[in-house]
Formats: C-alpha cells, sequence, structure tokens
C-alpha cells in the first residue's frame, strides 16, 4: 500500500531568491513515484516590481535647490522584501502639486540592487507636495513634504 500525498504547498525565502510557491505531486509509492515540482512568482527578475516604497522619504527643502538628503525608492518583492534583482526603470514626479511648481532634475533611473535613487531632483517654488514613483506595473506616494522660499545669498 503507497501513501499518495496529492499537493503540498511550501512558501520560501532566502537571501536575494524568493521561490512564492513550489507545488510538489507526489503520485505513488512501490512501483514507482512520479515527482512535478512548480516554482513561481518571487522576485521581479530584474525589470519588473512586485512593490515600491520610499526608502528615503522626501525631505523639506529649499525651492530651487536639491532635495537632501536623495529620496531613495526601493522594488520589493511578494514578501516585502528589497528585489535586489530589480534593475528598472523607476520615475518620479509631483503627485500633489498646489502650488504649481516644476519638478527637474534626473526624474527617470534605473534601480542598482533593488533600490533607485534620485540625487537631483528640485522643485523650484514653495509649498506642500508629495512625489510618485512608478515603474511600468506599481506606483507609489510619498509623504508629503514642504518645499520653502529661499532666504539670503
Amino acid at each position: 500500500m503507497g501513501v499518495v500525498v496529492r499537493k503540498t504547498i511550501m512558501r520560501l525565502a532566502h537571501s536575494s531568491i524568493v521561490l512564492s510557491l513550489i507545488a510538489l505531486v507526489i503520485t505513488g509509492c512501490g512501483d514507482g513515484s512520479g515527482l512535478i515540482g512548480i516554482a513561481t512568482g518571487g522576485g521581479g527578475g530584474g525589470q519588473t516590481a512586485q512593490a515600491l516604497g520610499f526608502f528615503v522619504q522626501p525631505n523639506s527643502a529649499t525651492a530651487g535647490q536639491a532635495i537632501s538628503p536623495p529620496v531613495e525608492v526601493v522594488a520589493k518583492d511578494s514578501l516585502g522584501n528589497t528585489d535586489s534583482t530589480f534593475t528598472g526603470a523607476v520615475t518620479v514626479s509631483l503627485a500633489s502639486n498646489p502650488a504649481g511648481g516644476s519638478l527637474s532634475g534626473t526624474t527617470t533611473t534605473r534601480a542598482a540592487a533593488g533600490i533607485a535613487r534620485f540625487s537631483t531632483l528640485v522643485i523650484d517654488k514653495p509649498g506642500t507636495y508629495t512625489l510618485s514613483a512608478s515603474t511600468s506595473d506599481v506606483t507609489v506616494t510619498s509623504n508629503a513634504f514642504t518645499v520653502i522660499t529661499a532666504t539670503g545669498p
């Protein structure tokens, strides 16, 4: 008499390799066993992020000067960990813009080890803003931050 296991599902995470689903089907013992393995999901495989987050939120800034420290956007896998295999393009834009400011600097950059760094972002007018970061599949909005008027030389 053989043991039959129809379906076992496991979720594993190891370092930067994430296996979201492993399904094993064992059809019998004794006369012969069949084993089928399926792995799907996981990290972005380089170009697709499961989720995005602001690793470094935009901080208060002075109009006409780069936001400091630089804004950083992190790609996350299906378990919420940094997807260090993600190297896709991330674009930031103004999500809320009640003061009518313009965002300049490098607004699209490729992630390295899952993190896209924006060190030259500048907003030209004082006000309260939020940024939006997006890939082709995912968008996230930052916390609100204030841009103040430049004072003196």
